[in-house]
């Protein structure tokens, strides 16, 4: 991601990688709202929303006793091609230019992979390492290894960003360490998990339920989760290991063995791959960044992966530090833009890593009754509870405006406040508002253009009726700042969802001023400090 949104700008930038090219295995399986607008974004939302699942499976949320079993709740979710439709009419909490997708991160990568492939300057080198790197005043020098024969090569560049996993050696040698939870343990989602990615052609036909993107496993046995890769045969099953399970003992034969328990029949299976992983974790680094060296993703914040947001914070990551090194390479901005990117992703961070906790401990710390699988009037009134209580814990987990929206960087350097509070941080509840530092509110325009396609892909200068001139004095001082901005004039009816006649628009699509008529004066000096121009930088570049 982080590639594109460099190449795009026209910023090079060599990816190093030591997997031979990207995921086979189906890793990360729901992509919030937010990350596909970041999607729409750079023209990649219809072809990601085009993969994975055929565009009529339901993607609905699923409880069973056993897969074969009793289902005792389900949450409704609407299919991808459902979901275009839908979102046009969609209000309130989930105002928005994207509606969520469920698409395993194997087929998201692929597609990043080939747009990045295409963009001049970027160069990705898959089967190759960072072996070490020096910082130096002038850039970083990088020494690179492949894996394939050992050759090493030097590169020099201006910055290094660590997007290198949970174990990550950039964040380590900055001698920075993760803080917040870890090792909790929970009868689900806290402690030991195996993973597999399987192939089942009879499973859609050995199960008496209809079909569901997330198939989940309540009982006193084996609990798990299932997540439908291709709507087909392929699953990618999760489950906790017990007491006494022996996770470098265990075989192809004990994995398939893990999903039929699930099942609760022993329906055949193909196993392509599986490993162990540990769940209970909401840590983040205590820092983002050293100098000319930054951290995103699971290096510098790891998920128990409950609500999909781990994935959905990295792009997110990504999406931030973008613009804001390419602005830095280009010349239009100092390097001190660059100390906004910890100041904002990092309490971003504590606070996603916060709710993917508690959705883990609602899930996890639930206990199936030991009569939940009996064919009694204990059982079933074992399964109608359960059920009320699972059902209500989908909803939390996975009807997350909040979360999806709510991110702020109030505080950040680079946001001009108003002196106006936001609505208050709620999973479930996301209450539109362009108070600065928040997304930009959004609205679908009478011809059914979402108001996103308007902005422009770097600055955009929202008015609502004719505020400023294209051709006025902002546009000079635009340019004279190498800033790209774009003047987009909107009805005055819209005017009441910014509060505002005008509102300025960052390239991630973050609100970073508004303000009224009268302080169009002021837009120069605000555009500039969003820019992380100083005073007297302005003043010089004014001169």
């Amino acid at each position: 991601m982080l590639a594109n949104e460099l190449g795009r700008r026209g910023a090079s930038a060599i990816l190093v990688d030591e997997k031979p090219g990207t995921a086979f295995n189906p890793q990360a399986n729901a992509t919030q709202a937010r990350s596909m607008e970041h999607y729409r974004r750079l023209g990649l939302a219809d072809e990601i929303r085009q993969a994975g699942l055929p565009a009529d499976y339901p993607t609905d949320v699923a409880y069973f006793t056993r897969y074969t079993g009793y289902e005792l709740a389900r949450f409704r979710l609407p299919s991808s091609a459902r979901a275009t439709e839908l979102v046009k009419g969609m209000s309130g909490s989930w105002s928005a230019a994207e509606l969520p997708h469920r698409v395993s991160q194997k087929y998201v990568e692929a597609v990043l992979r080939r747009h990045a492939e295409r963009l001049p300057g970027i160069q990705l080198h898959y089967g190759h390492r960072l072996i070490s790197y020096v910082e130096r005043d002038d850039g970083v020098i990088g020494e690179i290894e492949c894996l394939d024969d050992g050759r090493r090569v030097s590169v020099r560049a201006d910055f290094l960003v660590g997007a290198d996993g949970p174990r990550s050696m950039v964040r380590q040698s900055l001698g920075i360490s993760y803080g917040g939870r870890t090792g909790t343990q929970r009868d689900f989602m806290g402690g030991r998990m195996l993973a597999v990615y399987l192939r089942s052609p009879d499973f859609y036909a050995s199960i008496p339920h209809a079909k569901a993107w997330m198939y989940n496993c309540f009982n006193g046995d084996r609990r798990a989760f299932m997540a439908s890769v291709n709507g087909r045969d392929e699953f990618a099953f999760h489950t906790q290991l017990r007491p006494g399970e022996d996770e470098s003992a265990i075989t192809a034969v004990e994995a398939k063995a893990a999903f039929q328990r699930a099942c609760g029949s022993p329906i055949e299976c193909e196993v392509l791959s599986f490993l162990t992983w540990t769940a209970g974790h909401a840590l983040v680094a205590e820092g983002m960044q050293r100098g000319r060296v930054f951290l995103g993703g699971d290096a510098a914040h790891l998920f128990t992966p409950t609500g999909g947001l781990g994935y959905n914070t990295a792009i997110e990551d990504a999406v931030n530090l973008g613009w804001k090194l390419a602005s830095v390479v280009k010349g239009i901005s100092p390097a001190a833009l660059l100390d906004s990117y910890a100041v904002e992703r990092r309490p971003v961070a504590l606070r996603n890593t916060d709710y993917a906790g508690r959705f883990a401990d609602s899930l996890g710390l639930f206990a199936p009754a030991p009569e939940i699988e009996d064919s009694t009037e204990a059982g079933g009134e074992a399964r109608r509870a359960a059920g009320t209580y699972l059902e209500q814990h989908a909803q939390a987990e996975f009807n997350i405006p909040g979360v999806t929206f709510g991110g702020r960087y109030d505080g950040s350097p680079i946001i001009v406040s108003d002196g106006g509070l936001p609505p208050p941080d709620a999973a479930n509840v996301y209450v539109p508002t362009a108070c600065p530092g928040g997304r930009a509110p959004h609205a679908w325009l009478e011809d059914g253009v979402s108001l996103y396609d308007l902005f422009g892909f770097e600055w955009t200068l929202l008015q609502f009726d004719d505020v400023v001139s294209a051709k006025g004095r902002l546009s000079e001082a635009a340019r004279a700042l190498g800033a790209d901005l774009k003047l987009v004039t909107l009805p005055r009816r819209l005017r009441d969802l910014y509060e505002a006649d005008l509102a300025l628009i960052r390239p991630d699509q973050i609100v970073a001023w508004r303000g009224s008529a009268s302080q169009a004066g002021m837009l120069e000096r605000v555009l500039a400090r969003a820019l992380g121009l100083t005073t007297s930088d302005h003043a010089r570049l004014a001169s």
